[in-house]
């Protein structure tokens, strides 16, 4: 034979050699009496030969060296890796041999036994591949894998529900087996629910369960093959090794064979992927396998017909009964408050809760206020979780799924950690990646599927406060702080570009106190089309900007955090969120201080001004808008000095002094001329007029709001337009021209409601009453009332009270 065909056979052998080599240098005799009960002993020439690649190792010497050298390993003590008895690699190590000893001369000695060999295989594996269902041998015994039930299981009552009416499918007459597919991220109690359901619904499947960990997501990245895992299965169903058969299809063929007509469960439990899964799955009715996995295995369901069942995180309640059930339901009763705290910083994660308490009960003297401090002090990091078991270590549980990531999709998780949340959308993540949307999406699927985020409303994407901060670690170790802080910069680039955008739709008039430079590369600008779909975005992220204002101020950002809360400004007023306008404005205030900017200072203490006015604090809300007054004089801002004048003049009409309220009206009309902001100017026209109504001049106030109203009409201003409407009702109102007050409050709500103002629909629409109940219109007077009194109860505006009063008189 020429050398390149006997360097192939010199290789296989050479790992046969390495094998006996790692079980422990068994010795000739050794090997053969480990093989004496077997179908295929080997006799102590024939080992010498083989090894000595002076004769072809056929398949079934392979097969008995192979188990020998296990058995020995086993008895010995020998760490064999699993590779190298994995008789399914083997198997195509042995095929790749015979075919490259083949191709040598035809009259070679060593190529005719391979052509042999390969001929009895090829003969042997078509013969196995769909093998006849046989009558089902009796067997030892009934197989019971399943691990020991689990102690103390709490909660899940409505997975268990599920998996129940899935017991109730099995038993019924049926055309395919039944599959569960329970997923969820790491540390939620996958293969808890799965073994405490198994053991309860057990005695219904009286021809046995199977068991396997498949070791998807195992950190030493040894995931278990279906070929191992069915020869476990095999073993537990009284397969002689003989009548297995050499490949994975045949091998599940048989599988399937020696079920038909059992009433088995099966639990496939840690799967990587569907892929893992499907040689095990049984092909009969009567039969219930359960598959637990980190990754949501899509195929599986829409394939093979399984029922998904996705574990989120424990309830709060749920989470106190397990705590209970581990360490004492009276030592948890006795200390509520730090119970909270703890089940808070385990973000109610099962795995999480476990290990503090593992941790509770080992130590019964401790004080669960002491536990509590020690995760409080923690800071949200893992280092408390850290029980020193690989398989109950939160941290080493969150690498195993994080190390199957893409690199791009590691790396997005990673900088997920910088966000600070409560969610995020694809386009915000775009910027924090500085990549294409279009690519992010497909990383964000792919974190979503190994459930290391959850899409919890379609485009919203989240994680829970121990992934955060592990994906907080990751990033730390790996990604270069000036690459996290470019990413943070990107992002609140993102937040502050798509607010300002999102406000121009709500109010193109009103104008900006600065404008905006382009947003950095790598920033993705959120797409928009009108003041509809600009109210839903503030709405949605409302929560998140309110974070990211923190973050900005937190961060050096500082000219980002000004410019950020102005504008929420419109669109916070607008919800009646007076409390987070004045949280957010100063913080405003403090980044414009320690800017040295005055024209940020004066608008913020303006807008905390407003906000205090808003929420009934109006001495606090004189002085902050009399300190924007005086910044603005002292800068020469005529503009800003009328806007603040019209403030004073809105405060002097909440106190009850329209005189004043009319002197500061005129003051920031005169200015507003002064400066040429004829956009500005009609507003302030109705406040003119507005002031006027209150002092009972209603003739001069209706001179004014028309002016006014022109001027808004000719602007296109729609939120001067419905002030100003509803100023007019209010004049025809007391004027005694009731049909022209309803209708100028009739285009007054239109406007209000359009543009989302729910305080201002209140106003309106308690004028609105007013005006039907004049003419003793009452039960529309009672539902103009009823509306307003509910939205003002929403906004638990003070004025609420004295509407519900006046509905009861």
């Amino acid at each position: 034979m020429t050398g390149a065909k006997k360097q192939v056979l010199t290789r296989f052998v050479d790992r046969l050699k390495h094998v006996r080599h790692a079980a422990g240098e068994p010795s000739l005799n050794q090997l053969v009496e480990l093989t004496a009960g077997m179908e295929r002993p080997l006799p102590r020439s024939t080992i010498s030969d083989k090894l000595n690649a002076r004769s072809l190792p056929e398949w079934d010497f392979v097969v008995s060296f192979v188990t020998a050298c296990k058995a020995f390993a086993e008895k010995s003590g020998a760490p064999l890796e699993r590779d190298l008895i994995d008789l399914s690699q083997w198997d195509a190590l042995h095929l790749q041999m015979l075919r490259g000893v083949d191709e040598a001369e035809a009259d070679d000695r060593l190529t005719a036994a391979a052509a042999a060999e390969l001929s009895r295989r090829s003969s042997r594996v078509a013969s196995t591949v769909a093998p006849e269902p046989q009558p089902v041998p009796a067997t030892t015994g009934v197989p019971r894998q399943l691990p020991t039930a689990v102690r103390n299981f709490a909660g899940r009552a409505p997975e268990l529900a599920v998996l129940a009416g899935l017991a109730d499918e099995a038993a019924a007459t049926g055309s395919s087996v039944v599959i569960a597919a329970i997923d969820g991220t790491a540390g939620v109690g996958k293969t808890a629910l799965a073994v405490h359901w198994a053991h309860q619904v057990a005695k219904r499947f009286e021809d046995g369960q199977l068991y396997v960990n498949l070791r998807g997501f195992d950190p030493a990245g040894s995931a278990m093959t279906p070929a191992e895992a069915l020869r476990g299965f095999f073993d537990a169903l009284d397969v002689p090794p003989q009548q297995i058969p050499v490949t994975i299809e045949a091998q599940a063929a048989l599988y399937r064979s020696r079920l038909a007509g059992r009433r088995m469960l099966v639990v496939l439990d840690n799967a990587r992927d569907a892929e893992q899964v499907r040689p095990l799955l049984p092909g009969t009715p009567g039969c219930l396998s359960i598959v637990t996995s980190r990754s949501q295995l899509t195929s599986l369901i829409s394939n093979e017909g399984a029922h998904p069942l996705t574990l989120s995180l424990l309830s709060t309640a749920d989470a106190r009964d397990l705590l209970g059930r581990r360490i004492g339901a009276d030592r948890v009763a006795a200390d509520p408050q730090p119970v909270d705290e703890i089940i808070e910083s385990c973000a109610r994660l099962p795995l999480a809760l476990s290990v503090v308490a593992a941790r509770a009960a080992s130590h019964p003297s401790f004080r669960l206020a002491d536990l509590a401090g020690e995760l409080r002090r923690a800071r949200g990091g893992l280092a408390a979780f850290d029980s020193g078991d690989p398989d109950a270590d939160v941290r080493a549980v969150f690498t195993w799924s994080y190390r199957r990531l893409s690199d791009p999709a590691a790396r997005l998780f990673r900088l997920l950690g910088v966000h600070p949340g409560p969610d995020i959308a694809p386009s915000s993540a775009a910027s924090l990646a500085g990549a294409p949307v279009a690519d992010v999406r497909g990383w964000l699927s792919e974190l979503a599927r190994a459930h290391l985020v959850e899409e919890h409303t379609p485009g919203r994407f989240r994680f829970h406060d121990l992934l955060r901060a592990y994906a907080g670690e990751r990033a730390r170790l790996l990604d270069p702080e000036p690459d996290r802080r470019a990413a943070v910069h990107r992002l609140i680039e993102h937040y502050l570009h798509s607010a300002s955008a999102a406000d121009r739709l709500l109010d193109a008039i009103r104008d900006a106190p600065v404008r905006l430079s382009a947003p950095i590369v790598g920033v993705t600008v959120a797409d928009l089309a009108d003041g509809e779909e600009a109210l839903v975005w503030f709405t949605v992220e409302h929560p998140v900007l309110l974070a990211v204002l923190d973050q900005a101020a937190g961060a050096g950002f500082d000219l980002h955090a000004w410019r950020l809360a102005w504008t929420l400004t419109q669109y916070l007023d607008r919800r009646g969120h007076w409390r987070d306008w004045a949280d957010t404005h100063r913080i405003a205030l403090e980044a414009a201080r320690r800017l040295d900017d005055k024209p940020g200072q004066a608008y913020a203490y303006r807008i905390i001004a407003r906000a205090y006015g808003r929420l009934g604090r109006l001495d606090e809300a004189r002085e902050h808008m009399r300190q924007a007054l005086h910044l603005a004089g002292e800068l020469g801002d005529r503009k800003g000095e009328a806007n603040a004048h019209e403030g004073l003049s809105w405060l002097c009409e909440l106190s009850g002094d329209p005189r004043a309220a009319l002197h500061h009206a005129e003051q920031a009309l005169g200015l507003l001329r002064l400066a040429g902001e004829h956009t500005l100017l009609a507003r302030e026209l109705n406040a003119v007029g507005w002031c006027h109504a209150q002092l009972g001049d209603y003739e001069q106030a209706l001179e004014f709001c028309h002016d006014a109203l022109t001027l808004n009409r000719e602007f296109g201003d729609r939120n001067g337009s419905a002030e100003t409407w509803d100023s007019l009702g209010f004049a025809y109102h007391h004027l005694g021209q009731y049909a022209e007050a309803n209708g100028c409050y009739q285009n007054a709500l239109e406007l209000w409601r359009g543009l989302g103002y729910r305080y201002y629909v209140a106003e309106t629409l308690t004028r609105m009453g007013e005006n039907h109940a004049a003419i003793g219109a009452l039960e529309a007077t009672r539902l103009a009332w009823s509306e307003a009194a509910s939205i003002l109860d929403e906004l638990g505006h003070p004025s609420a009270a004295n509407l519900h009063a006046r509905l009861a008189a």
